[in-house]
């Protein structure tokens, strides 16, 4: 079983079935596009800054890589390590920002693909009753009696006058 967020504009209502056209479900797991093809998958997700980040940064690192004089073998196993590490974080990227551009995640599901996790998440939203503003906790009554002894620390209310 896999997660998925699903994302919404900030302004959507739980219920209104017109949010799901702009909504986007992003896979909380190791992305083998990203993987594979780096910049590119970024890019394809229309993650510029990110894409362009990741690109500088492939490229630095083979330049660095070179610059070091670094033996083939070890070269090709840093490169690994770090398309591994660009694999592991491409999804998390996304949803981060989504959520910077008003499209926070609003809900988690669990499933086996995509089409069931769409089925769900999108079931989950529109069987949802938009939330009920919460009421203000009533204030305690002072009912006990200041106590006489002295208190101990920073409570300036606390202290008796001098």
């Amino acid at each position: 079983m896999t997660t998925f967020t699903l994302h919404l504009p900030r302004d959507a209502r739980p219920g209104d079935a017109t949010a799901l056209d702009e909504s986007e479900l992003v896979k909380d797991a190791f992305s083998w596009g990203a993987f594979f093809f780096t910049f590119l998958w970024f890019f394809f997700h229309r993650l510029w800054l990110a894409g362009l980040g990741v690109l500088l940064l492939v490229f630095a690192f083979g330049g660095i890589m070179a610059l070091l004089n670094v033996h083939p073998l070890a070269g090709t196993l840093a490169q690994l390590l770090l398309q591994s590490l660009i694999g592991l974080e491409a999804n998390s990227l996304r949803r981060w920002t989504l959520a910077r551009h008003g499209r926070p995640a609003v809900d988690a599901v669990t499933a086996a693909d995509r089409d069931e996790a769409e089925s769900k998440a999108f079931a989950r939203w529109l069987d949802a009753k938009p939330a009920p503003l919460p009421r203000p906790a009533p204030a305690p009554a002072l009912s006990t009696p200041r106590r006489s002894e002295p208190v101990i620390g920073l409570f300036p209310d606390a202290e008796r006058p001098r």
